[in-house]
């Protein structure tokens, strides 16, 4: 990392899969200096700190005493408004995980907290800034939208403990259609089932917005390989876009004998969990409203509760 006059002193809250690759991008980037890494297990914590030359913390009091101005949240879900609360009390911004809590209540809490001492509070909706995405979001900026379907599907994933797949896989797409449309979800029409595991492990999920646009997600872990497919129809354009390889073409032109023109369009090789993280630091700078906010976190939460038939 080569120095930056004034980097913002980050630390990341929970160290397992996802917390780790935060720590990663962070100690590569230059704006930034990742001073410490919080987890209750003090192997884990020890091991990452270690990686990345940072301090380890193995309770959130001395992960606050460590004087950050940002921190990361990456720990289980019904962890994060305690956490995110105490840090923003403490003066840092926050980037939160997607979902942004477990509960509407404890969502409104981090919102609240954030307004009320002026933080930053951005969440993690990691395909926001995956270029495929970005890529669609162009090809359509112009045209009148009519359906999306997203694909996200896969084996199911060892690391997960209290969550189905509504809200740890369709909470992306969720945001992925909101973020594509600019429109709220209005109708959900939800259909789960268990295959093999205790929680919902299917899902498919049909959503009526506020503009019209229909949409429709297909999410498992029943499926012995992983698909990420992103599909949009509108009035002269079909998009299609592969999430993983980041491939998106658009075809046009219908012709009388039904065939059409199709073109590759342009996505580029940028990881977006760093784009992410840019944006957050962005954000701080800045004091512009983050990419993804509080709000956005919470309309997401809100959609994937109705899926899953109740509020909290």
């Amino acid at each position: 990392m080569s120095p930056h006059p004034n980097p913002i002193r980050v630390g990341v809250a929970g160290v397992g899969v996802m917390g780790r690759n935060h720590a990663r991008v962070l100690s590569e980037m230059r704006e930034v200096e990742l001073v410490g890494v919080f987890d209750p297990d003090a192997d884990t914590a020890r091991t990452v700190a270690g990686q990345f030359e940072a301090k380890a913390a193995t309770t959130v009091e001395d992960f606050i005493a460590l004087g950050l101005e940002a921190a990361v949240i990456a720990t289980p879900n019904r962890t994060h408004a305690d956490l995110g609360v105490a840090l923003i009390e403490a003066g840092a911004h926050v980037l939160v995980e997607k979902p942004i809590a477990a509960t509407v209540v404890d969502a409104e809490r981090l919102i609240a907290a954030a307004r009320a001492h002026d933080r930053v509070l951005m969440v993690g909706q990691v395909e926001r800034f995956n270029p495929a995405v970005e890529a669609v979001k162009r090809a359509i900026a112009d045209e009148n939208v009519i359906s999306i379907q997203i694909t996200r599907v896969g084996p199911f994933p060892p690391r997960m403990g209290e969550v189905g797949v509504v809200i740890d896989l369709a909470v992306h797409d969720i945001d992925i259609i909101r973020h594509l449309t600019g429109s709220e979800i209005a109708e959900v029409q939800p259909q789960l089932a268990r295959t093999k595991a205790d929680r919902e492990d299917t899902a498919l999920l049909q959503f009526r917005l506020e503009n019209g646009v229909i949409a429709h997600i297909t999410t498992n872990w029943v499926t012995p390989y992983k698909t990420r497919t992103l599909q949009v129809a509108t009035q002269n354009k079909f998009v299609v876009a592969d999430l993983m390889t980041r491939q998106v073409t658009e075809y046009f032109g219908q012709q009388p004998d039904g065939s059409y023109s199709t073109r590759g369009v342009m996505s580029w090789p940028n990881e977006p969990l760093k784009k992410e993280l840019e944006a957050f630091a962005h954000a701080i700078r800045t004091g512009e409203t983050p990419a993804v906010t509080g709000e956005d976190g919470l309309r997401n939460l809100e959609v994937a509760l109705r899926c899953l038939g109740g509020v909290a």
